[in-house]
């Protein structure tokens, strides 16, 4: 065995060299790594009667990727497109044996290589797409030749995981095995030497040419994508496979330099670790309690999601109802979640039945006695919660956690109808809660650290992605929601159309404007909320909601009741051309003298009124980092991954550019258009708010 790093070994077995890469916990193609399997081929080479040279993994998986502590480094010899083209160039056959994951650099190592088997399990990928770059270590142009065109370009564009079965019919593996990597590595080895596993070095493969495809492909993506650089930079890449490789790699380096350099990949950098550092709290070093068996208080929408999140997630789920329909209605709705899942691939067919046995429903909150923690998710009415709480504060056992599902209410004065206000604490789930991934941690002022512990701990056991918020109105979301909300409705009435506004907002990347969101979320939530507010509203504040008012007036709520501001038919959706007399006689009636806005004039509004609302959020500590803001956003408003959140997009405009803009809007509406001070602050010192998220 010779031992050339501490990372990588290399042992002799006759003629075979086995090169075993241990760089825990995931083998990431870390600079010490590549270091290693450069020195360790080198070595395996100037061997006496090496027949056949095999790269395998120890641990749980093969390369999973790149060294994320890398990211944003710079980088350093050997570099991962040199040593895979090394590995190709080697005269003694190189094989790899894939286990767990190859992904990204990973995958590519292996493609370097002359034959690739896999182990039963394996997923492989190229998932570059979700950082805003493409596969830029021949991944382009090694794909494609192994498995063609069509099939290259849906990895590449779709990053997606594939199974060990699919790869193996794509070509992109030779062979799968059953077994640990190093047994497996000698018995594909000793098949290479007696030429049952044949060998073959992919850059002498030249692809024919689909230009048909991928036209179509670009097409296609310049209708739903154009905003986004890289999938067209991965086409131009890939466009370059039918090329001598040593071409098409150029090409390859130049489309990845080009994706490096754009702010869509900064963005979605900071969404990938953000994603990983929101967690990263003081209560999260806190040990949580344990929770094994939950109680969910309503089974409409949002309590049959929460259940099925759980359950999905292994917990005991007590459904709780007062009405047998209800409680019927929400049982049916549960196992039609877990069977959509079943059909998604979120849950193995043969897990389905345990899953659902794992559901209690009951009428009465007298059956949560026992139940470790509860979640209320009914009618979103203080008295009502109150009550609720009231109930399960005498009938949970001690150490039961009490929490709400709320999504503006005030957890503090729900706590204080406890006589344990350290056990309530809000986690609001968003809606579809089995699928959206975005948990809101709500703390209040008494709340047990060990509580938000296991909040915290109940996010990651969920799948989702929890982020810590304090207690205001609306919290962190939907705190900012109904201020930008107020921007978009205040240019309907100035002059802009709903679908307008919509339109803008979703060439800028988002998911869906903010009318067809209203429409979906129920008009009717946002008109109880305007009157739940109205008294409290100042004399001096524009009123925004008098379209919103007249369309609920007429009983259109949205989706559910098959139209507001659009018309739904099945699938189908139109604008709704009823709205249009609404808004001109608001218009009217308020003496609105009609402007016209582009679509950047929509976006520039609307997401200053975002930032200029977000910042108030960090200056109040309702969210302590701007990357919490940006995460909620990511993960429950739909805001475009690529430009990272909110407050990521706000440091590539700067302080004194939104200054400005909100200087300009003020002379129009001095009310809503406020400058935050820390806004101001952070123009005099300089400061960004990446600055602000350690």
């Amino acid at each position: 065995m010779q031992n050339i790093n501490g990372i990588v070994s290399v042992e002799i077995n006759n003629k075979i060299a086995l090169i075993c890469l241990d760089n825990p916990p995931v083998n990431a193609a870390s600079q010490a790594l590549r270091d290693g399997l450069q020195k360790a081929l080198i070595w395996a080479s100037s061997q006496n009667d090496i027949g056949v040279i095999v790269i395998y993994g120890a641990g749980r998986t093969f390369v999973a990727g790149a060294d994320i502590k890398e990211f944003g480094k710079q980088p350093l010899a050997p570099f991962l497109p040199d040593l895979v083209n090394e590995i190709e160039q080697a005269e003694i056959p190189v094989i790899s044996v894939l286990h767990g994951t190859a992904l990204g650099g990973g995958l590519e190592i292996a493609l370097g290589t002359h034959a690739r088997v896999g182990i039963e399990g394996l997923k492989v990928g190229l998932p570059e797409i979700h950082l805003g770059l493409l596969p830029g270590a021949g991944g382009t142009q090694r794909t494609p030749r192994l498995c063609g065109i069509p099939a290259a370009l849906d990895m590449i564009l779709s990053g997606r995981h594939i199974h060990a079965q699919e790869a193996l019919e794509m070509g992109l593996i030779d062979k799968l095995y059953d077994g640990q990597p190093r047994d497996v590595a000698m018995e594909a080895a000793q098949e290479v030497l007696i030429g049952k596993l044949e060998t073959h070095r992919t850059d002498q493969i030249i692809t024919k040419s689909n230009n048909v495809h991928l036209d179509e492909v670009e097409a296609r993506l310049l209708q739903t994508h154009s905003h986004l650089f890289s999938p067209h930079k991965c086409i131009e890449a890939v466009r370059a496979c039918s090329l001598p490789i040593e071409e098409g790699l150029r090409i390859e380096r130049q489309a990845f330099e080009e994706c490096m350099e754009t702010p869509q990949r900064a963005g979605l950098i900071h969404a990938f670790f953000g994603e990983r550092s929101v967690s990263r709290v003081p209560e999260s070093k806190i040990a949580p309690r344990q929770v094994e068996h939950i109680g969910i208080i309503g089974a409409g929408t949002m309590g049959s999601g929460i259940a099925t999140t759980c359950l999905m997630a292994g917990l005991r789920v007590t459904l709780i109802e007062n009405v047998q329909e209800n409680l019927n209605e929400g049982t049916a709705k549960v196992k039609r979640n877990l069977q959509d899942s079943v059909k998604r691939g979120k849950l193995q067919a043969e897990n389905l039945s345990k899953t659902q046995s794992l559901l209690q429903p009951a009428l009465g909150i007298e059956y949560l006695d026992q139940v470790d923690l509860v979640i209320e998710a009914a009618f979103e009415d203080m008295d009502i919660k109150k009550e609720i709480f009231r109930k399960l504060d005498s009938v949970c056992k001690a150490g039961a956690i009490l929490a709400s599902n709320t999504s503006y209410l005030d957890i503090n004065q729900i706590a204080a109808i406890t006589s344990r206000p350290q056990d309530v604490i809000g986690l609001h789930f968003f809606s579809p809660a089995h699928v959206m991934r975005l948990l809101e941690i709500v703390v209040g002022k008494k709340t047990d650290p060990a509580v938000t512990a296991t909040g915290f701990s109940l996010a990651k056991k969920l799948r989702k992605v929890g982020v810590k918020a304090g207690v205001c109105d609306g919290f962190i979301g939907n705190r900012i929601l109904a201020h930008y909300r107020k921007t978009a409705a205040y240019l309907v009435l100035d002059g802009a159309h709903p679908q307008q506004v919509d339109q803008a907002l979703e060439s800028f990347g988002f998911a869906m404007g903010p009318y067809k969101v209203t429409d979906l979320a129920g008009l009717d939530i946002d008109w109880m909320t305007r009157r739940r507010k109205a008294p409290t509203r100042p004399k001096e504040e524009r009123y925004s909601g008098e379209i919103a008012d007249r369309i609920c007036e007429s009983g259109w709520f949205g989706r559910k009741s098959g139209q507001g501001y659009y018309l739904y038919k099945g699938r189908d959706i139109h604008t709704n051309p009823d709205i249009d007399a609404i808004i001109n006689a608001e218009r009217q009636k308020a003496g609105i003298t009609v402007q016209k806005f582009n679509n950047k004039e929509i976006v520039k509004r609307y997401m200053t009124a975002m930032i200029s609302e977000a910042v108030r959020v960090l200056e109040e500590r309702i969210a302590a980092r701007p990357l919490d803001v940006d995460m909620v956003f990511l993960f429950g408003y739909g805001f475009p991954r690529h430009r990272g959140g909110p407050l990521h997009y706000a440091d590539t405009l700067g302080p004194q550019e939104l200054i400005s803009r909100i200087e300009t809007y003020a002379k129009e509406d001095s009310h809503y258009w406020k400058v935050p001070d820390m806004l101001r602050q952070m123009a005099l010192d300089g400061t960004k708010f990446s600055d602000l998220n350690g």
